[in-house]
């Protein structure tokens, strides 16, 4: 069995914008959202994103008796010592929307001339092919850019609007989906995680036929 024959992979995320962007990059795939199958988010008490990411995956397979994916990602700032990292969704509190983490990011960085606010978003994807896999892949991806002073464009989600993509001109929030999912640290954690799932699978595969199974 393959990846792309698997009968149904669960997604440990409830939030929409990742929902969103990982169904996009893996539109072949049968990703299912965990929210779909009732699944209560597991508290995320890893202090790195293997560790949050890990968390998660392993929930989501237990309550679903199913293989899972999960990720863990954030944006990490230079001049501030590396924050918001692991607690980015939650930076400005528990209950904090989108809005509310980037105010308060733009509230730390004021005075950080712009050569010094360099950052990047990075994202670790986790796959457990049940909740005792004790051998899960693990892919990470990096996107370096800068951040604003101010929010530019609509598109994408949490702190997209302040990110400057320099090689594109623009901010992630100005990006077209399709060019974003390219770019970014999650669509390369995804190309990368996918390859390792291809090549686990393929490991077993052989071990079984030399077996003669």
């Amino acid at each position: 069995m393959t990846f792309s024959t698997l009968n149904k992979i669960v997604l440990a995320s409830g939030n929409p914008g990742k929902i969103r962007e990982i169904q996009a990059i893996l539109a072949d795939h049968p990703i299912v959202p965990q929210s779909m199958l009732n699944v209560v988010d597991v508290e995320e008490t890893g202090t790195t994103f293997v560790e949050n990411a890990i968390l998660k995956a392993r929930n989501a397979a237990l309550h679903c008796k199913l293989p899972a994916i999960a990720d863990d990602s954030g944006l990490v700032v230079d001049a501030l010592n590396g924050a918001p990292g692991v607690i980015s969704a939650r930076y400005a509190g528990a209950i904090a929307n989108d809005r509310d983490n980037l105010n308060k990011l733009l509230r730390e960085l004021e005075g950080v001339p712009a050569e010094l606010r360099t950052a990047r978003f990075i994202c670790v994807m986790v796959f457990m092919e049940h909740a005792n896999d004790p051998c899960p892949a693990i892919a990470q991806g990096v996107w370096e850019g800068l951040i604003l002073d101010h929010a530019v464009g609509e598109n994408g989600f949490g702190y997209d609007p302040v990110f400057w993509v320099p090689s594109h001109n623009c901010t992630s929030a100005e990006l077209p989906a399709v060019v974003k999912n390219a770019l970014s640290h999650r669509g390369q954690a995804l190309k990368a995680l996918t390859a390792l799932i291809k090549a686990k699978q393929a490991d077993v595969g052989a071990t079984l036929v030399a077996l003669g199974e």
